[in-house]
């Protein structure tokens, strides 16, 4: 047995069964190189690309007889022999086998002479083939009948392959058409979910189902509060409008397709309008021969309903109906959250309304009790004053005229006579009073200072009252906005403020513009501020008011600034001294209005106010107000 297994002879077993070609491989094993295929088609290529020293080959192999692949062989490879194995025991195998180009045949089963065969046929053996023209005739027309079937078979495959060409021709149109729909009810439902404004959203549905999908009429109903009618809320086209203006609606009952869907919550379709009885038919949309009728549903509560109309018959398929409901979903998903958005619009509006309700019931309550303190030290003051008054008149009234030098000041003094007569004042009884005083006590009644205090206590609290209600009515007023020059009028504002020379100083960019204000209530608020910022360094040493201008980051507005060196605002207050009488000046005379209406007034006419402070570092107010044009 040679060492080398290159040098020995290549055998190549085409046969398609695996027990066959394992019983050939152990036979000549130790002696060939097996190679093997399990059909002729790869027998043929292993053969042209190995070129085997021997072919063996079995007869009933599939897609091709044996006696067909020994003589496609023996073309490609004319030198190399070809021996049939078959089990072919009919009169006239072996000749056929034989006819076909094999140099032998052999029988199955194999049996003990098959290794003794195979060396045979290496070496050259070939069978004899009696009467060879007659086989080779037979064999022959075998192969025409053969190839007569093979075509007969090719035709029905290819009548078959056609059919099912035009049958996946079809199917790729069905499944074009297909993802066409749901992704145009796709971008529809895209689209519709991002308008949160319920009519609008309606409108512009309807639009994209007509213009998209390319039917004759769509609309939809939406339930009433008490549920008994599906109301049309939007209608495609001319007829849409004229029913909507009309308030169309239909009774949610079995006796509509838009009110069956909204009971049985399932789609329904008419694909013969004219010809279904049952369907309720619309006087302004004579031209409808199909209708699909979609519900609306979130979290399994109707909505409503989707109506979809054409102008031809059997115009909705399977793909369609799939398509428009997933669209329908999404609308119905879009009125939902167009309905949740109107109600919390509607509660946010109520919760508004209430709290501003409050805070005028607080603000009243605390303006109220203010204008109490402030009046109360009022009626007092008065009394004293009156009472003081009737003393002085009854010394007035007790002068000697007759020592009075002036003529109309003795006509002054019994002019005061006869009004206190007038009035009701008892001159004499009054003195009678004052003379059974003890000393001290008279002298403290008719004190010209205590009068001058107690008229002063009244004015103080009268224009404290003043100022409240200027503080309260001030941003309220009807504004005249026009173009001002805000330098200008703060100077003219600090000039009339009477101030000390010097305390407040001015920094105006060349390029600030006007502002687009009302000149009377920006005079308010620069007065507050800048009073503020005075008032608020009693203690200071040399203190200063800075007002800077120039025009703002955007150039929309101006910035003005007022700053000092003062104590500063601390931090934790600085929220609440824009809250309405919230005050640090204590019993010094605040109202705790002035920076309140400044934030009112600033913001009324679009601009923006904000505070920046450190302890000790003194405070900035930023007024951010809308430039003129």
């Amino acid at each position: 047995m040679p060492s080398d297994p290159r040098s020995l002879p290549q055998v190549l077993y085409i046969e398609d069964s695996d027990e066959s070609r394992s019983l050939v491989r152990r036979l000549l094993a130790d002696d060939y190189v097996v190679l093997e295929a399990s059909n002729p088609l790869d027998g043929l290529q292993l053969a042209e690309e190995t070129q085997p020293n021997l072919i063996l080959l079995d007869h009933s192999l599939p897609h091709m007889t044996g006696s067909e692949a020994a003589t496609r062989l023996k073309k490609m490879l004319p030198g190399t022999p070809i021996v049939i194995i078959s089990g072919d025991t009919t009169p006239g195998a072996r000749e056929r086998a034989l006819a076909a180009g094999a140099a032998g045949f052999i029988s199955k089963p194999i049996d003990d002479n098959f290794k003794k065969l195979i060396d045979e046929y290496l070496r050259g053996r070939v069978e004899k083939l009696e009467h060879a023209e007659e086989y080779l005739q037979a064999y022959q027309q075998e192969l025409v009948e053969r190839l007569e079937g093979n075509i007969r078979q090719l035709s029905s495959a290819l009548e078959k392959n056609k059919h099912l060409l035009q049958q996946n021709e079809r199917m790729f149109a069905m499944l074009e058409r297909r993802h066409r729909l749901l992704e145009t009810a796709a971008r529809v439902g895209q689209m519709v979910t991002s308008i949160l404004e319920l009519d609008e959203l309606l409108r512009h549905t309807v639009n994209i189902i007509c213009s998209e999908f390319d039917f004759y009429y769509s609309g939809i109903f939406l339930i009433s509060e008490d549920a008994k009618w599906a109301v049309l809320r939007a209608g495609y086209g001319e007829a849409g409008r004229k029913m909507t203006a009309e308030n169309y609606r239909l009774p949610v009952d079995d006796k509509s397709m838009i009110g069956r869907a909204i009971l049985d919550e399932e789609p329904q379709i008419a694909l013969d309008a004219v010809g279904q009885e049952s369907r309720f038919k619309n006087p302004f949309l004579p031209d409808t021969r199909s209708e699909m009728a979609l519900p609306l549903i979130v979290d399994s509560i109707p909505l409503g309903a989707l109506t979809v109309q054409s102008s031809q018959l059997n115009a909705f398929s399977e793909d369609d109906i799939t398509s428009l409901q997933v669209m329908a979903e999404q609308v119905a998903i879009a009125i939902n959250n167009a309905q949740l958005m109107k109600k919390l619009e509607s509660a946010n509006t109520e919760i508004l309304r209430t709290k501003t309700y409050e805070a005028i019931a607080t603000a009243t309550g605390e303006a109220i009790h203010w204008v109490g303190n402030k009046a109360a030290p009022i009626p007092g003051s008065i009394q004293r004053a009156r009472e003081d008054v009737r003393y002085l008149l009854a010394l007035a009234a007790r002068m000697d005229e007759s020592a009075l030098e002036n003529e109309s000041v003795r006509a002054a003094v019994q002019t005061v006579r006869e009004e206190a007569e007038a009035l009701g004042i008892d001159l004499k009884a009054v003195l009678a009073e004052m003379s059974a005083m003890k000393p001290n006590r008279l002298q403290a009644l008719v004190s010209v200072e205590s009068l001058m205090e107690d008229l002063d206590i009244a004015e103080n609290s009268a224009n404290t009252i003043l100022e409240i209600k200027e503080g309260l009515i001030g941003p309220a007023r009807q504004r005249n906005d026009a173009s001002v020059s805000l330098s200008d009028m703060i100077a003219n504002t600090v000039a009339n403020m009477g101030l000390p020379n010097g305390v407040v100083s001015f920094d105006w960019a060349d390029d600030m513009p006007r502002a687009f204000v009302d000149e009377r209530q920006m005079e308010q608020v620069f007065n507050n501020l800048i009073k503020n910022s005075w008032e608020a360094m009693p203690q200071t040493d040399a203190p200063k008011i800075f007002v800077r201008g120039r025009r703002d980051s955007d150039p929309d507005f101006v910035l003005v600034t007022v700053s000092d060196n003062g104590p500063g605002i601390p931090k934790e207050i600085q929220e609440k001294i824009w809250v309405s009488f919230f005050t640090t000046k204590g019993g010094s005379g605040g109202t705790g209005l002035g920076l309140s209406a400044v934030m009112q007034i600033v913001q009324q006419h679009g601009g923006t106010i904000w505070l920046e402070s450190e302890a000790g570092e003194g405070a900035a107010f930023h007024v951010r107000l809308p430039a003129a044009k």
